[in-house]
């Protein structure tokens, strides 16, 4: 979801290079500079936070039997690397006996986090889904916010030092995404996989010969 939102704020607003310069001619002339947490945006809409809250219902038994397995193997996992640390207090971490149990360690974590990412699928891709469904109306949201706002440039938080809480438009996004995706599916059409609507989107637009 990052990359995505990244991608989208950067495909509205390019920051790069950019420098706000004022002469005496000008000086009454300015840049409207503006900052917003996109990702909080579309998290912040009634279609995410709905969506969200929704799914603890449809998609219940895959998140009882994905937490319920978790704290199964976390606790595995902890036994086990419990039984290292004593092993490297008493023989030190060079022994012969602790090496095996290392790498055993670093094997049997590896393939519980394989079967967790497989187990945990259904409710990401599901989550996705709801993502994408907002993220595809971003760019929208985001310039008729600065519209309406009278904002030249929008950056992220991070990309700032410092600014004043009246500069912040994330809030205007999130009620801009509001009325262009009032609410969002929570079930992804079979073989459905993230991206596929980028995807297809400049496939659609594309001129025809």
């Amino acid at each position: 979801m990052k990359m995505i939102l990244k991608a989208a704020a950067l495909a509205v607003a390019p920051i790069a290079g950019i420098a706000v310069m004022t002469t005496p001619a000008v000086a009454q002339s300015k840049m409207g500079i503006a900052v917003a947490d996109l990702e909080q945006a579309v998290g912040k809409t009634n279609a995410f936070t709905n969506a969200m809250t929704s799914m603890q219902t449809t998609y219940k038994a895959q998140i009882d039997a994905f937490n319920a397995r978790k704290a199964t193997l976390d606790s595995e996992l902890q036994t086990k690397a419990n039984e290292i640390q004593s092993l490297q207090k008493t023989a030190g971490a060079n022994s012969a006996t602790l090496q095996p149990k290392v790498e055993a360690f670093q094997q049997r974590r590896a393939a519980i986090q394989q079967e967790l990412a497989t187990l945990g699928r259904p409710i990401g891709l599901a989550q996705a889904y709801v993502e994408e469904q907002i993220t595809a109306k971003l760019n929208d949201a985001l310039k008729t916010a600065m519209v309406k706002r009278k904002v030249d440039l929008v950056l992220q938080p991070q990309a700032t030092v410092s600014y004043q809480p009246t500069a912040d438009i994330t809030d205007a996004v999130t009620a801009e995404l509001n009325t262009l995706v009032p609410s969002a599916q929570i079930v992804p059409p079979a073989g459905w996989q993230p991206g596929q609507q980028q995807q297809q989107q400049p496939a659609a637009n594309a001129p025809s010969r």
